[in-house]
């Protein structure tokens, strides 16, 4: 007889570990698959973004950006250091005692709450039977449950014009173990992990050259904010090439020759590592049998209603397998979510309002509508404005780059979107989200004291210069 659970959960990742922690949490015995092992060939949870993703990523890009301000911007201050140097295995193996920190965090966590941490494949098969194979295990067994939770992430996309092999080409997980810097250094994708990952070495001394084949830089992004983030990300040395398209890469004589097009003519470009960063596709190769009943489309996302549920009965999607962005926080919500409503408990999220960040530095960040979709969709808007270079904290800081804008309803003054280019960027916009989820309008904003000196007073002044009301920029000239 199956082992019979009340819920399963495949995937230990943000998501999937958030759902069985908040299940076990709700009173259900809960049993959490996960299939990724660690260098030693021990179990982790955590996920892409703890193991190989955003905790790795960004303790890289706070040990690079230490690095360049001791040595280019420690003098603004009068601080004089003769001599700066960065011992890469000692940076990474930070890294990596962050993320085994974290990792034994979840498993201890798991213990206090009672999930069962299962280590191997999970499958989900008919009527929410799921086959199970251990690591290493010849043979499966079949537990089942009352509620099955698929959270198994994402994997990054692989293009045929350059292989991986993980030593001079690279992808998102390879990146992050590169020990020693590259003197040239390509990524291809100059999204939100090019961006990162180029930042890391362009900080450490590599020459980095980002092949975007879109035209638009960060088209998803405002347009003012994009502008402005082209600008300084060129000023600290990235060279970002726009509409350049691979068209294939080989390895010769230990360097990455690699064959672009940027529409007018072909190139040539050869460089000592090649990261290959054009997305992420949704782990689904395996995960559910074709009698389980649950529906995926062409791209291999699993089709769910507004609250995660699947075509099947009982059973549940979340994170980087469904709609909506690839974001760890927004999976860890759908994960908590999905457990309430199991619990028969009312719970939503509010997919428009879900922060997207790229921790460059200075960072972006932003939350709501972009003035080109507010255009697109023919609403009347009005926008304000701020610059950092005008914020007391940020000058004292040496952070002066950057701003804020505000995005209202003409008619309503309901806050629409807020964009942030600056520093600290990915804690201001949280501000943003907070007053947006209880719909607030511009004049709330303008009315509430922020402390002084702080960076959050140009989110303050943006939203006064909606309506003209800045006190600490010129007022707006009439037409």
């Amino acid at each position: 007889m199956d082992q019979k659970f009340d819920v399963i959960v495949i995937g230990g990742g943000p998501g999937g570990y958030a759902c069985a922690i908040k299940a076990a949490q709700l009173g259900f015995k809960t049993v959490c698959i996960e299939s990724r092992v660690d260098a030693k060939g021990k179990g982790a949870l955590g996920g892409t973004c703890l193991n190989v993703g955003c905790i790795p990523s960004k303790a890289l890009l706070d040990s690079s950006q230490k690095f360049v301000e001791a040595k280019h911007d420690a003098s603004v201050h009068g601080i004089r250091i003769d001599k700066v140097d960065i011992d890469i295995p000692i940076m990474m193996g930070r890294k990596d005692k962050i993320v085994n920190q974290l990792v034994g965090g979840i498993e201890s966590l798991f213990k206090a709450n009672g999930v069962t941490w299962l280590k191997g494949q999970g499958q989900l098969l008919a009527n929410r039977h799921v086959e199970f194979t251990e690591h290493g295990a010849t043979e499966s067994q079949k537990i089942s449950a009352d509620h099955v939770v698929l959270a198994a992430g994402s994997l990054p996309i692989k293009i045929p014009v350059a292989e991986v092999d993980q030593d001079r080409i690279v992808d998102s997980t390879g990146a992050l173990n590169i020990q020693e810097i590259p003197k040239k250094l390509a990524v291809i994708g100059a999204g939100i992990i090019g961006l990162e990952l180029g930042s890391v070495w362009n900080r450490l001394g590599a020459e980095v050259i980002l092949l975007e084949a879109q035209p638009t830089f960060l088209s998803i992004v405002d347009q003012q904010v994009r502008k402005e983030a082209l600008k300084i990300f060129t000023k600290q040395g990235l060279d970002i090439r726009l509409g350049a398209r691979v068209m294939g890469s080989k390895i010769q004589d230990n360097q990455v020759h690699i064959q672009y097009s940027d529409g007018q003519q072909d190139h040539t470009l050869i460089v000592d590592r090649l990261i290959v960063a054009v997305g992420r596709a949704p782990n689904t190769k395996g995960l559910v049998a074709s009698d389980s009943g649950v529906t995926l489309d062409q791209r291999g996302y699993i089709h769910v209603d507004a609250h995660c549920l699947t075509s099947a009965p009982g059973v549940y999607a979340i994170g980087d397998l469904v709609r909506g962005p690839a974001l760890a926080h927004k999976a860890t919500e759908e994960g908590v979510m999905v457990a309430e409503r199991i619990a028969g408990h009312y719970a939503s999220l509010n997919y428009d309002l879900i922060p997207s960040v790229i921790y460059t530095h200075p960072e972006v960040a932003w939350v709501g509508s972009t003035e080109d979709e507010l255009k697109a969709n023919g609403d009347e808007f009005k926008m304000g404005t701020f610059p950092f270079a005008a914020n007391g904290r940020a000058l004292a800081a040496n952070e002066a780059s950057g701003f804020v804008k505000v995005i209202s309803d003409t008619k309503t003054d309901r806050i629409l979107g807020v964009h942030v280019v600056g520093p600290q960027a990915s804690e201001i916009v949280m501000q943003a989200v907070i007053a947006m989820e209880f719909s607030a309008s511009t004049e709330d904003l303008q009315l509430i004291c922020f402390g002084h000196p702080g960076l959050s007073e140009a989110l303050h002044e943006a939203a006064l210069a909606v309506d003209n009301k800045a006190i600490h920029a010129a007022p707006k000239k009439s037409r």
